[in-house]
């Protein structure tokens, strides 16, 4: 295949090869976001070979390769990816610790153009141009430059409502996610979320990790920060704390004040807009019967 166009959180986002440049195909868990149309929000030439950023290009971002095993994180790759700056253009430097040959990759993109470029150094006939991590990478700068928000939550979409669980690993989501999933409700995702303001309004979007993912959205009605507790409780939590509370869950790269800022804006926004609430649970039923019945009383 020469070109291709997946259409990921509402971004259409194209994929084409250059003259000399590699067939491309896509992993499993993307084939149901496959779309029609001459649209794009972003255009990706795909090139093979090697590619080095400008020599006077700064590295200013860092990220080792961790897995969580065991339920405890273990850096395995201290030279996983980078950004790399040089004027109002981005590199980001990158490896791929899943794939079975070895080979590396350079994005060039600027946030103020919506042609980037791709370099993937391999010998291989077929590459997938949205293989991880750059499928991450891609949607995350997606987000920034639509001062949208991708976070590390649950999903759920019960009787016209929509609920967000937020929290870090080993807090619940999962299992949050599974028990409304029992009790009914459409899942739309249970580890990684992008939100986008829609009008005065926000949706939240499932992004693909699992091979039987296929597009979910949803609107949001109430955001809950949660955490495993000896009985079920909500407090409100007002602005700042709830800023605070979805900041620290937010993926994010640290290394542009001014992406920080936008971000900062954008959930300072959405926390005036959605209620924010601390969740202590109870993992069964009864969780969902108590958010429920506040519902009903609110």
């Amino acid at each position: 295949m020469r070109n291709l166009k997946l259409k990921i959180a509402d971004y259409n986002i194209r994929f084409e090869t250059s003259a000399r440049g590699p067939d491309l195909a896509v992993a499993k868990r993307f084939l149901t976001s496959f779309s029609n149309g001459s649209k794009y929000d972003i255009n990706i030439k795909v090139h093979r070979g090697e590619y080095n950023p400008d020599t006077n290009a700064i590295k200013v971002f860092h990220a080792p390769f961790v897995e969580e095993i065991d339920g405890k994180l273990v850096q395995n790759n201290p030279n996983f990816w980078s950004v790399w700056q040089y004027n109002s253009d981005l590199y980001l430097k990158t490896i791929f610790p899943l794939s079975a040959v070895g080979k590396k990759a350079v994005l060039k993109l600027s946030l103020a153009q919506k042609e980037w470029n791709l370099w993937i150094d391999t010998d291989e006939k077929e590459v997938d141009p949205f293989e991880y991590p750059l499928d991450g990478l891609i949607l995350y700068y997606l987000t920034v430059i639509n001062n949208d928000i991708m976070i590390h939550a649950s999903g759920v979409s019960n009787d016209g409502e929509g609920y967000l669980f937020t929290g870090i690993s080993g807090k619940g989501k999962s299992t949050i996610a599974n028990l409304w999933e029992a009790y009914g409700a459409k899942v739309i995702h249970d580890d990684r979320l992008i939100i986008r303001k829609e009008g005065g309004s926000y949706r939240m979007y499932n992004t693909p990790v699992y091979d039987n993912d296929y597009p979910l959205d949803a609107p949001l009605s109430k955001i809950f920060a949660i955490e495993h507790g000896s009985e079920n409780s909500m407090i409100p939590l007002k602005e700042a704390a709830s800023v605070s509370q979805i900041m620290a869950n937010c993926i994010q790269h640290t290394w542009d004040t001014r992406i920080v800022g936008n971000l900062l804006a954008s959930v300072s926004e959405m926390c005036r807009t959605i209620p924010v609430y601390k969740l202590q649970f109870r993992p069964g039923r009864g969780v969902i019967d108590y958010i429920l019945n506040k519902d009903e009383h609110s």
